[in-house]
């Protein structure tokens, strides 16, 4: 994964025709100890991370192709001396640079996050509490920076943000502008964890034709997964016409999830597992039938209650409740 420093380089737009990448690196390593140098080119990028004694590791991608660790370094040196790169240095604190050469070893776990359904506020306690180690990625609206919150083992560890200097120590207030700043002007988290050790990174890559045939979770049918999309058309058309909705029935919709996903975690937005758009469900996750009907049922039935559409909602499923007669029965739904 490729992912910059937020805060300005210490040298910027050095083109790499007339740069030794390894003399400048051994350079900085002498003047500033921790760093990274990126590279940019029309064709390709990447970044180096080094401490004062050595490269620590590297990414490379060049059209569909990324690799990292050695062979990164490798590619980046040699290709400089053909491809004409963007270099910029940036200045990094001795105690971050370990957890920064990682990095590219990260994995992306939620993406385009928004604060139409989610505050960073909150995203921040939910990783706290899944122990994350990795860290936020957090684009403010209106162009107004970007910013990094690092954590390891569900604590906050330091950060990166577009108003500071690398050699600084970023702390709670940096943190506590950056929730200001989403809150007044909008913005999008991406949430990256990092792998501990091989171990991990096999069980990450790990398929179901590798697991027991006990640790297979089950799959919900086709027809209960049809049953709760056509559900949920209705409910949505039902919704959408009250004039005094809040909010667009998406939004509404995964601030309703979000409240759920302790329960359900299939439902999660963050995780994406559950999918609701054009009145179509798109599921990849593991969970039973009854799960599922249980998640989606209560979710749109308080849903319906607070925004007083119940009565109407009840009314327009007497049609499907006949359809789906024997689920009906099976699971128990009612209204």
């Amino acid at each position: 994964m490729f992912v910059t420093p937020k805060e300005n380089p210490i040298f910027a737009s050095l083109n790499s025709y007339y740069v030794n990448i390894e003399r400048l690196i051994e350079h900085f390593q002498g003047e500033v100890g921790c760093g990274a140098l990126s590279f940019k080119s029309s064709s390709s990028e990447g970044i180096l991370f080094f401490d004062k004694d050595e490269i620590l590791n590297g990414i490379f991608f060049q059209k569909n192709n990324e690799s990292t660790g050695s062979g990164a370094v490798d590619q980046l040196i040699q290709s400089s001396e053909s491809t004409n790169f963007s270099l910029n240095v940036y200045l990094l604190r001795s105690e971050d640079i370990y957890f920064w050469s990682t990095m590219p070893n990260a994995q992306r776990i939620y993406q385009d996050l928004t604060t139409e359904f989610t505050d960073l506020e909150g995203l921040i306690k939910k990783m706290k509490s899944e122990g994350l180690t990795g860290f936020i990625e957090v684009v403010i609206g209106d162009t107004q920076g970007e910013g990094l919150i690092f954590f390891n083992n569900g604590q906050v560890s330091g950060g990166s943000y577009s108003w500071g200097a690398g050699d600084s120590r970023r702390g709670e207030n940096d943190q506590e502008k950056l929730v200001q700043l989403t809150k007044d002007h909008g913005g999008a988290f991406h949430v990256s964890r990092i792998p501990m050790d091989e171990k991990n990174l096999a069980s990450e890559n790990e398929t179901d034709d590798d697991l027991h045939p006990e640790e297979v979770l089950e799959k919900p049918s086709m027809r209960i997964v049809t049953a709760m999309e056509e559900m949920m058309a209705i409910f949505e058309r039902t919704v959408s016409t009250h004039k005094n909705i809040p909010s667009d029935f998406a939004t509404l919709l995964n601030r309703k999830f979000v409240e759920k996903a302790d329960r359900y975690p299939f439902l999660d937005p963050f995780a994406a597992e559950f999918k609701y758009a054009d009145e179509k469900i798109k599921f990849d996750g593991d969970t039973t039938d009854k799960e599922l009907t249980q998640g989606v049922l209560e979710s749109i039935t308080e849903l319906a209650d607070e925004l007083d559409a119940l009565t109407q909602f009840k009314s327009n499923l007497v049609t499907w409740m006949k359809k789906y007669n024997e689920e009906v029965k099976a699971f128990d739904i009612k209204f």
